[in-house]
């Protein structure tokens, strides 16, 4: 089905695809940017692009778009850059046992995680470098923050490895995806929901070193977000798996 509008031309095609999208390599345009698919299409976009299209073949499609540029400096951008540089400014403080300080750095870095989401959207500076920058400054920020609190017999040390073992199983599907021409999966709603949970747990474990009741609350809240934050950081893996499944499957069966 060809569909013609003011932002050009959109062809849609019957394939198996979900969550993800290879750019067809005659195509210049990249300001097209389908974020997620309802149904069985494929989109070929040709033209400025300026929104979705949500008809084929006379059903309701649901594709979901949104515009990505190539620009560097913006404010999310920045702000994901300015939680990467509080990496290793907690690693320093959680090691000097500077335990008010290194509380503060996890407090701003799980606030900045939610807030340069938000301000990519409502400033409409989603970015290609965003899309890659948010998702490795929390896994890194996530990493670092384990090592340090395990270190400090904080968190026992298999927290650490089931949340590195899921990170090491998407690692893995990188290459796999890459030689076929796809990027990275986009972060998902259970993803993102998980990384949040596991980035309020930390200063609230932390916390729970506290003395009294603040302590003892402090555990009790911590360690639910952080059963929770396990459990849909691993659902999100799970899901990133079937999704790169699905997308190889469609590719064989074009």
């Amino acid at each position: 089905m060809t569909y013609q509008h003011a932002g050009g031309v959109t062809q849609l095609r019957r394939v198996r695809l979900s969550y993800a999208v290879r750019p067809r390599r005659d195509e210049g345009s990249s300001r097209f940017n389908p974020m997620r698919y309802v149904g069985w299409l494929q989109i070929s976009h040709t033209g400025p692009g300026d929104g979705a299209i949500r008809e084929a073949n006379g059903k309701v499609a649901g594709v979901v778009s949104e515009e990505v540029s190539s620009r560097v400096l913006t404010v999310p951008n920045l702000i994901s850059l300015a939680r990467l540089i509080l990496v290793p400014v907690f690693a320093v403080l959680i090691v000097m046992h500077a335990d008010v300080w290194a509380l503060i750095v996890l407090a701003v870095s799980g606030a900045s995680d939610w807030l340069d989401g938000v301000l990519a959207r409502r400033l409409h500076q989603v970015s290609k470098l965003g899309q890659m920058l948010d998702p490795a400054a929390d896994r890194l920020f996530i990493l670092i923050t384990l090592l340090g609190l395990a270190w400090r017999d904080i968190v026992p040390a298999w927290l650490a490895a089931v949340i590195v073992a899921r990170d090491l199983l998407l690692l893995g599907l990188l290459p796999v995806l890459a030689r076929r021409g796809y990027g990275p999966l986009p972060v998902s709603f259970v993803g993102k929901a998980g990384t949040f949970a596991l980035l309020y747990a930390f200063p609230l474990l932390l916390l729970a070193e506290a003395d009294g009741a603040l302590g003892l609350i402090a555990s009790i809240v911590g360690w639910a977000f952080t059963w929770w934050g396990i459990a849909l950081y691993w659902l999100a893996g799970l899901q990133y798996v079937q999704q790169a499944r699905t997308l190889l499957a469609g590719e064989r069966g074009e």
